[in-house]
């Protein structure tokens, strides 16, 4: 696995909160972090069907662009009883005319598996997939997963998304109603920051 030595790294996001959220988790390890959206750069269409897919797209992008290691993530929710769905389509179920309504994204979710009279426990997981790409075409994936069930009504205001209806293996609340450090903790996009805490930025 390549390590990443470089003091300088783009964000390929225009996500001003993940910025932060990003520029925080790795100023210990003394790495300076500038999102796409700053360097005024387009945002790719993501063509892919998988997470990986639509992740190593923005970050070779970025990467070729700036001539920087770009960092991607691409994240979403699989619902078992719907074949995986929305998956990488998470935010577009969401899309509306006015903006992203993710209440009525959830409510969807659960008509569709009303409508199939689906099995209790309605599993389904939160995937987040993190790609660093190098100029020269290189890349490294780190994939992070949280198991769970869907549950309803929508429960709690804490979180995002699809979290007021997902309740992770062993909790009895939703990911809605969980304090944001304990989710945090827990959460898909911790588990692949895990990994590349103990992967590319291994020894920094």
């Amino acid at each position: 696995m390549r390590q990443l030595v470089e003091n300088k790294l783009v964000l390929a996001s225009h996500n001003k909160g993940k910025l932060r959220e990003i520029a925080e988790l790795l100023e210990p390890f003394g790495i300076e972090v500038v999102s796409a959206g700053d360097l005024g750069l387009e945002e790719p269409e993501e063509t892919e069907d998988t997470f990986a897919g639509n992740a190593r797209i923005k970050a070779h992008f970025a990467a070729k662009e700036t001539g920087l290691p770009a960092l991607s993530d691409d994240s979403g929710i699989m619902v078992d009883a719907l074949g995986g769905a929305p998956g990488v389509y998470t935010a577009d179920w969401a899309e509306t005319a006015n903006g992203r309504d993710f209440p009525m994204a959830m409510k969807k979710v659960w008509d569709l598996l009303e409508a199939q009279n689906a099995a209790e426990p309605r599993t389904a997981r939160f995937s987040c997939t993190l790609c660093i790409a190098w100029p020269d075409g290189h890349d490294e994936i780190c994939e992070g997963i949280v198991e769970g069930r869907l549950v309803w009504p929508m429960r709690g205001d804490q979180g995002f998304g699809f979290d007021p209806i997902f309740m992770p293996i062993g909790e009895d609340i939703t990911f809605g109603e969980m304090d944001p450090a304990r989710k945090k903790d827990m959460s898909h996009r911790s588990d692949a920051f895990k990994k590349l805490l103990s992967g590319p930025l291994k020894g920094r």
